[in-house]
């Protein structure tokens, strides 16, 4: 891969990326089921995220990987090898892994040349810390191989993680919400620089995050889990336009949901009847709109077809966008948009609500949220 104009970096060693699948994992604590059936591919040089709210098993699947903990049945194989299961426990150190945690963990009595040198057990002196002083190189800040982590800035000691992490040439690389302790400014660019480190490398690389913009922004696949298990996988584009359940909707967009019953093929909401061809008469279903579908503007001016009237709530300046609470007649239910900035005069309160079509998706309704 080509590197960026004016890049910091310098050229990463390759790695031989590897192929990493979980068969039919279950993780038992007793009577908690951790992990529950998980079978999953990350095919070689490929950045897999693991995405999903808390507790749902994606930390857990990624120390079964690093060979931090033993699953309760199922298998794990790099290359096609069992590196864990019924009879066979390949130990970390033998699994040609590397594993950047959400801490960074570095060692805070030892410079940075020390802590990414620190991984290299296996070399003699003198190959470790040219290896090492390569991998620090690679992230731009071989003037501060003799600091110690205290005098880097939040960015920097995550960059020197990712080179300790990378120094042994991993075939697999674990990170385990790699850019949950940066600041909102500092985490883009440095999840960017990251991101072109890992295409350089070509390891294979899975991606443990509760963000799914940053899942989105990173993975080349998502798997997104719930209560240990995998709920839907497959690219960011896929999963965003076509989602499996409301779950699923609702983890990548902002949703307005609304229950209704289904009769001649039509549901009747807030924000107008919406079709609903694929269930039957009198079906309970939920229709979810993005509040990035609903176009909102002046009362009187030229609206298409559906179109309801509203009034603004409240409304909330995000720079670039504005998140708008709206009240529609008929309705107890506010509903919620977000808009260009710049799209609304500021003063207005009376206004005209059009939904897009794409933005708008149905699904049977839960029992167990009936």
């Amino acid at each position: 891969m080509a590197q960026a104009p004016n890049s910091i970096y310098q050229r990463t060693g390759v790695s031989f990326a590897a192929e990493l699948a979980f068969e039919d994992v279950h993780l038992h604590y007793g009577k908690v089921h951790t992990l529950n059936g998980i079978s999953l591919t990350a095919k070689p040089g490929e950045i897999l995220c693991l995405l999903g709210p808390s507790g749902s098993g994606k930390t857990s699947l990624l120390r079964l990987a690093a060979g931090l903990e033993q699953q309760s049945t199922g298998r794990v194989l790099i290359n096609g090898r069992e590196v864990a299961g019924p009879s066979v426990f390949v130990p970390p150190e033998d699994r040609s892994i590397g594993l950047m945690f959400q801490d960074f963990a570095l060692f805070p009595h030892m410079t940075i040349i020390d802590n990414v040198r620190f991984g290299l057990r296996g070399m003699g002196p003198a190959d470790a810390t040219r290896e090492a002083l390569g991998a620090i190189r690679r992230v731009g800040l071989e003037h501060h191989a003799r600091d110690y982590p205290h005098v880097l800035s939040g960015g920097e000691q995550q960059r020197v993680a990712l080179a300790r992490a990378l120094a042994p040439r991993p075939s697999v690389i674990l990170m385990d919400e790699p850019f949950s302790g940066l600041d909102t400014r500092l985490k883009d660019s440095v999840r960017a620089e990251t991101l072109a480190i890992l295409r350089e490398t070509r390891a294979t690389a899975i991606v443990v995050t509760h963000d799914a913009e940053e899942a989105m922004r990173m993975g080349d696949r998502i798997a997104l889990l719930d209560r240990g298990e995998i709920v839907q996988a497959g690219s960011a584009d896929e999963i965003y336009h076509a989602p499996k359940n409301l779950f699923v909707a609702g983890f990548f967009s902002e949703l307005n949901v609304f229950r209704a019953a289904c009769h001649n093929g039509q549901a009747e909401t807030p924000l107008g009847a919406v079709a609903c061809p694929d269930h039957r008469d009198g079906q309970s279903v939920d229709i979810a709109v993005r509040t990035i579908g609903l176009d909102v503007t002046p009362n009187g001016s030229d609206a298409g077809p559906g179109h309801v009237p509203g009034r603004i709530i409240s409304r909330r300046f995000l720079g670039s966008s504005e998140d708008l609470v709206l009240a529609v007649p008929g309705s107890e239910q506010p509903v919620r948009a977000r808009i260009r900035a710049d799209e609304l005069p500021p003063a207005i309160s009376d206004v005209t609500i059009n939904v897009r079509q794409s933005d708008i998706m149905r699904f049977e309704t839960d029992p167990e949220n009936a």
